[in-house]
């Protein structure tokens, strides 16, 4: 008898990884009684994960990240009983009263993704409050500061070197580069396409553009890393050559403000920038959009691309708006289904060292403890072998 599978069941018996741990949660329980909080991305592959959390008998209250949440994915969520504080918004107030919501909630456990939760649970603690995970630099980077108010166990995802290669490095390549072949359908051949930030997920994204034979400049203000680059074969040329040349500018950084209005200058004619970090403020499209340089925008809704039209003639393109770029535009895919797998296993186990105070206020915004990374790796090699 046929069935009308959807891509929600796609990802769900794609992730062998969290299918198995689901099914020992099942048995073992590690969330009875417990309430988890998530911030993360509302998309398919989370689905997988929030169901194993809940085999293991989790309550689950749910929001997203501004731009990427899915419509499909929460109706599917909220007909399972789960609580789902989202909307599909790029308005950070909008967002932010999610996150209230969910925090509101008291939940004992946070699963958050650039700090958003953690960040209000500073500022209005709750008794009940455990702990949990955080799953970006981004995050780490926000919630470093307040770890004197947080004093509770918080381990980074992005710490663990099973995520930096596996999806940072390999997976984010991968996506930002299907991105803008599905944002644009243009090619890679020949292009000149400039990386700013050479850490895991930079060096992932330059090897995915040179393997579809482009020519890839690399940017990154850590001398170290960049002879890292050079030695890696790629250009390392100064900022303003590497703007003034590219066909194609690719923010993978984590930090504010990398290609701003000040470059208007410098943009090549016809140059498509994209964003692969976690919060949309790498490039500053919303002072692109009011500076006086420019004298018309062109939005092409249906593939959400905005064509800005300079004074002197040249004209430039952004690619969804500046967010997330393999979490945007149509048909956002995000990160490949086996990296995630991997990835939100760590955060299923994390989660469980937690709930079960196998970790205590020292490890507060710390790396996933080795054990965890080597029981996770020693479970995926025993599926693919």
């Amino acid at each position: 008898m046929e069935k009308l599978a959807t891509r929600i069941d796609w990802i769900g018996n794609s992730c062998r990884l969290l299918k198995e741990t689901a099914a020992e949660f099942e048995n073992t329980r590690p969330f009875e009684g417990l309430s988890i909080g998530t911030g993360i991305h509302l998309e398919p592959k989370t689905v997988a994960l929030l169901l194993t959390l809940r085999a293991g008998g989790a309550r689950l209250i749910c929001t997203g990240n501004l731009n990427s949440t899915q419509p499909a994915t929460v109706e599917f969520l909220r007909a399972q009983g789960i609580t789902v504080f989202a909307t599909q918004t790029t308005d950070p107030v909008a967002h932010h009263r999610s996150l209230e919501a969910v925090v509101a909630e008291k939940p004992d456990l946070l699963l958050d993704n650039g700090g958003d939760l953690f960040a209000i649970a500073a500022e209005r603690p709750h008794a009940n409050l455990l702990g949990g995970t955080e799953e970006t630099t981004s995050g780490r980077t926000r919630l470093l500061p307040m770890r004197d108010k947080l004093a509770m166990p918080i381990l980074v995802i992005n710490d663990s070197p099973i995520k930096q290669f596996a999806e940072n490095k390999h997976a984010v390549g991968q996506s930002l580069f299907e991105s803008y072949m599905r944002f644009t359908n243009r090619s890679t051949n020949g292009k000149r396409v400039t990386v700013f930030g050479y850490g895991a997920c930079g060096k992932g994204t330059a090897a995915a553009f040179r393997n579809a034979f482009s020519t890839v400049r690399v940017v990154d203000i850590d001398p170290v890393t960049s002879l890292e680059a050079h030695l890696d074969g790629f250009i390392t040329p100064l900022r303003e050559q590497a703007i003034r040349s590219a066909d194609v500018i690719a923010t993978v950084t984590g930090f504010p403000d990398i290609v701003t209005a000040a470059d208007l200058p410098l943009i090549k004619d016809g140059a498509i920038l994209m964003n692969g970090g976690h919060f949309p403020r790498e490039i500053d499209v919303a002072a692109f959009r009011s500076h006086p340089d420019v004298a018309g925008i062109d939005r092409y809704e249906a593939d959400h691309i905005e064509t800005f039209h300079l004074k002197d003639g040249r004209s430039f393109h952004v690619l969804g708006g500046g967010h997330m770029a393999n979490l945007a535009g149509p048909r956002p895919l995000g990160n490949s289904v086996e990296s995630m797998d991997l990835g939100f296993t760590l955060q299923a186990r994390c989660l469980e060292r937690v709930a079960k105070h196998g970790v205590g206020a020292e490890s507060c915004i710390v790396p996933v403890p080795a054990d965890i990374d080597a029981m996770v790796a020693s479970a995926y090699l025993d599926l693919a072998r």
